[in-house]
């Protein structure tokens, strides 16, 4: 059975990788019942398919891999498997497969570059197979130049019957090992014995050990299953959920709603009688200003704390450094725009913020309502302000400066399911004061994390 290939352009397409893996997804799934092909079925949010590719593309060996599909699945499977393999898309191919699994494998080995010297072809139904075992099979193919087959050791009771079910006797289980996937073989050995093989075998092993070839058994693992039955499918459903929780991911099965979260801000400054006054982005005039590196606006400087806090993106002096010239006397929509942007990108909306400034002056009842809408605009989302005093007591009660403290109310939510635009600014406009553009903002690392006093 010669190897071939329904795509031609592919094939030599890459060079200087020795290693090949070929995917067989081509099966119908018909045992499960759901009527699509099993490759496509997905176990907590992703398919099979794309969980089969996870520990192939985690081998620090960069890999060659081909993909075996029904051949009306072509085109849906190869934007799968191009998506999944992200910066090295170069790497992967889909073909499609033939009427047999044995005629599929021979599809995917015609699509193997010719500078690849061992192939592993694993079966698509084994999506948790470990990289482990994907690098043990390969290496052990290089060190004896055999076939290698990974396997487990049969626990149960064998017992061998006749067609009427009758036990005829218990067969000796320290002789037998279930088999798994990947498989792995010397590349010119596996073409020769594809090339030469007239009748159909159960796996690859056995049409190469029919070529007469060695072929050796490594330790397999027990979570590199095949998902043949819906029990299987559930089962492996709750092992992705046991992987998501032991990183700290949310259990993948539940799918929530976009989770909020809360943040809180404080920004505290002095008083100095000759800088201007910004607060909560506006200007008053005839009050003493706020000594700081930029233009000292608290009120900004706290819901910029708040937001980040709340998105667990750091805070005000993780992004900006008051030894940094670019900020130097910077309003505080500045600061309050790229952190906006900056949660954006992160796929974290604004819900709500609400700030209290705490201090004898400016009195703000006049214009509070001016201010929210200041903050609103840059914002995106609704923002409500409110003052108190400390009757006396402390550096505010003495006149001296005031505080401002902000609460940030935030959803997480997943880009793709975003159905509208994300709240906050489109773009970022040119700040009313300060030479520095929102835009030109970076995280590079430059600014002082503990200088935060804007």
């Amino acid at each position: 059975m010669r190897p071939s290939t329904t795509d031609d352009r592919t094939v030599g397409s890459l060079t200087g990788v020795g290693r090949a893996v070929v995917v067989v997804a081509a099966g119908s799934g018909t045992r499960l019942g759901l009527g699509t092909p099993k490759a496509f079925v997905e176990v907590a949010g992703r398919s099979i398919l794309a969980r089969s590719l996870d520990a192939v593309l985690a081998s620090a060996v960069p890999t060659q891999i081909v993909v075996v599909v029904p051949q009306e699945q072509l085109a849906d499977a190869t934007e799968l498997v191009v998506t999944a393999a992200g910066h090295v898309a170069d790497h992967v191919v889909v073909v499609a497969g033939g009427a047999s699994r044995q005629a599929s494998v021979a599809a995917g080995l015609g699509a193997v570059a010719p500078d690849v010297t061992t192939v592993l072809v694993h079966d698509c139904a084994r999506p948790f197979t470990p990289t482990a075992q994907f690098d043990l099979v390969a290496s052990t193919v290089e060190a004896t130049g055999r076939g290698v087959v990974p396997g487990l050791p049969v626990s149960d009771t064998i017992k061998r019957v006749d067609a009427a079910g009758t036990v005829l006797d218990t067969v000796d289980r320290s002789e037998l090992v279930a088999m798994q996937t990947p498989q792995g073989f010397p590349r010119a050995a596996l073409d020769a014995a594809y090339a030469a093989a007239r009748a159909e075998h159960t796996d690859d092993a056995a049409l190469f050990a029919a070529a007469g070839h060695d072929v050796v058994v490594v330790e397999g693992d027990p979570v590199a299953f095949k998902i043949t039955t819906r029990w299987d499918l559930q089962r492996a459903e709750t092992i992705a959920a046991q992987q998501a929780a032991a990183v700290g991911a949310p259990d993948p099965r539940l799918r929530p709603d976009p989770a909020l979260r809360t943040g809180l801000g404080i920004d505290v400054h002095a008083f100095d009688p000759a800088a201007p006054l910004h607060l909560g982005l506006l200007h008053f005039e005839g009050e003493a200003g706020l000594a700081g590196h930029s233009d000292g606006d608290a009120v900004a400087h706290a819901v910029v704390d708040a937001l980040l806090s709340a998105a667990g993106l750091g805070d005000i002096g993780s992004m900006f450094g008051t030894d940094d010239p670019r900020f130097a006397g910077a309003s505080g929509e500045v600061f309050l725009t790229a952190a906006v942007e900056r949660l954006t990108h992160a796929g974290v909306d604004v819900v709500d913020v609400a700030v209290q400034v705490v201090g004898n002056r400016p009195r703000l009842s006049a214009r509070r309502l001016e201010m929210e809408e200041r903050l609103m605009q840059v914002v995106g989302a609704p923002v409500s302000v409110s003052a108190t005093t400390t009757d006396g007591l402390g550096f505010t009660g003495r006149g001296e400066g005031l505080t401002a403290i902000a609460t940030a109310l935030v959803s997480v939510v997943d880009p793709a399911a975003r159905t509208a635009p994300p709240r906050g600014p489109a773009s970022a406009s040119a700040p009313a004061r300060g030479a520095v553009a929102p835009t030109s903002l970076t995280d590079d690392g430059s600014s002082d994390p503990s200088a935060d006093d804007h």
